[in-house]
């Protein structure tokens, strides 16, 4: 997915955001509901959230220079894991404080009208960016199924605002139930609840985002297929004996790097050599456009196995 597929999704995410986040911190000063304030609080996390992801694809752009050779792409990966340390210690923890508090001392609502058309009004835009973010996120997944989508997928901007997005619906949703049971039941622990629920659902989002960004950010690998259609291109030349080991990693959503060890068939020349590796490279390059850099080392299957063996006994050394 491209840079500006990305900053769409983000873009409409931070709309919908503001405008509620204003509408729900209104409802709740007007209605005194701990659930209201919850979900004002999540929606200004998420605009803040919004913000550092399209930093972090502004400075993931920036090119390579002396210090880091390789671009600022992982920059992104970086902001991304920020985004989910934000969401668990302000918004699932504001939201738990506000539950827990409220449960010991519930009170009755006061104009309960306000929350609910705050609600709606929250559950239209949100859905409208949730369908935005889910749309974006199809055409990238294509027939896989989603929670495998969102496993492999290398770009974070998408599937941290389908998280986010998915969430907020989720959030309204409780805080619609909860602000009903106190308003026609008079079960007023039920807003209290609410706010806990919420803050519950975000925690969870924090740490299932975390663990895919935490995933990018030490270095994943290309997808299977991508790995699999590169050793093809390398393996169908003539010159080439064996692919000895074959390494890609993600410097960033459309950046994958490629470090291939290659035998080479006995007795060719350098000039082949070189022939063999331009050809090949070409190749890759033109199936897959994200590969931007590929190093070639020439060495013999039985050298890089006793280069492996050495590497295993300095390790337990």
């Amino acid at each position: 997915m491209s840079a500006n597929q990305s900053k769409k999704v983000i873009y409409a995410a931070l709309v919908g955001n503001s405008m509620i986040a204003v509408s729900k911190f209104f409802a709740a000063s007007v209605t005194g509901s701990s659930a209201m304030l919850s979900e004002g609080i999540h929606s200004v996390v998420d605009s803040g959230n919004q913000l550092l992801l399209l930093w972090g694809i502004r400075v993931s752009n920036k090119g390579p220079d002396e210090k880091h050779p390789f671009g600022y792409g992982m920059e992104l990966y970086f902001w991304t894991f920020v985004v989910a340390i934000l969401i668990f210690a302000i918004g699932s923890g504001i939201s738990l404080y506000e539950g827990f508090k409220h449960l010991g001392h519930p009170e009755p609502l006061t104009a309960p009208a306000w929350n609910y058309g705050v609600l709606i009004f929250g559950m239209v835009f949100e859905g409208w960016a949730l369908s935005v973010a889910y749309k974006e996120f199809n055409k990238m997944r294509g027939d896989q199924p989603l929670i495998k989508a969102i496993r492999h997928s290398k770009d974070p901007t998408v599937f941290t605002v389908l998280f986010e997005d998915s969430a907020a619906m989720l959030g309204l949703i409780i805080a619609f139930v909860g602000v009903a049971g106190s308003h026609v039941f008079g079960w007023h622990f039920l807003d209290a609840w609410a706010s806990i629920g919420i803050g519950i659902v975000l925690a969870v989002v924090a740490i299932a985002l975390a663990i895919e960004s935490k995933g990018l950010l030490i270095g994943e690998g290309a997808d299977p297929e991508t790995v699999k259609s590169i050793r093809a291109c390398i393996e169908e030349d003539k010159d080439i004996k064996a692919v000895n080991e074959l390494l890609t990693m993600h410097l960033s959503p459309q950046d994958i790097l490629v470090n291939a060890s290659i035998d080479f068939v006995d007795g060719i020349s350098a000039e082949a050599v070189e022939a063999a590796i331009s050809n090949f490279e070409k190749q890759i390059k033109a199936k897959h456009p994200d590969v931007k850099r590929i190093f070639i080392e020439a060495q013999s299957i039985s050298g890089h196995i006793a280069d492996l063996e050495a590497n295993k006994t300095g390790e337990s050394a």
